[in-house]
């Protein structure tokens, strides 16, 4: 079986973070493993707290990862501070990671800002170079390109650039009342658009963490970039399809949609 490791938050709620990671990897047939950087108090309507991990400790769970069951693939989500974001960095290059997915994760669904100002200039030197391909939605990339996204041909602009600066894939997601679910993937100078099917379905909780967490699982398995994002948008398709209504706010996804067998009943 193929490995692969989410460095990222938990959510307490269960929608994002590494349980989304967790989940999703499970359903696309990876052993999943994790190092927390830090505790959310969080649910479908908000983040009230956030406890980071201390960097040594953190680092120590990479160490303990690394050492023992190799991943074959990493994706890293929320990181709030340069400190860890810097530790994280430093052990990918000493054990020689590889397929690093980035979720440059900024601003949670629900508004509320998860990376601290200080830790953005780390995460562009230290850790958007080791990446394989970064996974940015509009405001985000919006910060990483230093540019105002309002069209399909800004997307391709701003990829070009995000691209260019940090020497890797970007998948620059679509949605936030720009198109329906259209993502684009540039890379080596080029440029794919990835159509997806607009699915009306408000509980959209954890949607960065969990396409980006499958396309990991399939870098993981040996598949392309190109398949691995193919994929990857069909299965966040089924679980948005599946229309699972849990929460006062907006909430998860059924990230098990596909799962059948005897203990599932």
């Amino acid at each position: 079986m193929k490995t692969a490791l989410t460095i990222a938050g938990s959510d307490s709620s269960g929608g994002a973070g590494i349980q989304a990671d967790i989940k999703t990897m499970t359903a696309n047939g990876v052993y999943a493993m994790s190092a927390v950087t830090a505790l959310t108090a969080q649910n479908t309507t908000g983040v009230t707290d956030i406890l980071n991990a201390t960097p040594a400790f953190l680092g120590k769970e990479l160490d303990a990862v690394f050492t023992d069951i190799f991943p074959d693939a990493v994706k890293i989500g929320m990181v709030s501070s340069a400190d860890l974001i810097a530790v994280i960095a430093d052990k990918l290059r000493q054990y020689g990671a590889r397929h690093i997915v980035v979720d440059p994760v900024m601003v949670a669904t629900s508004g509320a800002k998860l990376l601290e100002d200080d830790a953005i200039d780390t995460l562009k030197e230290q850790l958007l170079p080791l990446a394989e391909v970064l996974t940015p939605n509009i405001p985000e990339a919006e910060i990483l390109a230093g540019m105002r996204i309002a069209s399909p041909a800004d997307m391709e602009a701003a990829a070009r650039s995000i691209s260019e600066t940090y020497g890797c894939a970007v998948l620059c997601k679509g949605g936030h009342d720009l198109n329906d679910a259209n993502d684009l993937l540039w890379r080596d100078g080029t440029g794919k658009w990835f159509n997806g099917r607009r699915i009306d379905n408000p509980n959209t909780h954890g949607t960065g963490c969990t396409l980006s967490s499958a396309i990991a699982s399939n870098l993981a398995k040996g598949f392309t970039l190109d398949e691995a994002v193919e994929r990857a948008k069909a299965y966040i398709s089924g679980a948005l399809a599946a229309m699972l209504d849990l929460g006062a706010g907006r909430g998860p996804m059924d990230h098990m949609f596909d799962l059948k067998g005897e203990f599932f009943a």
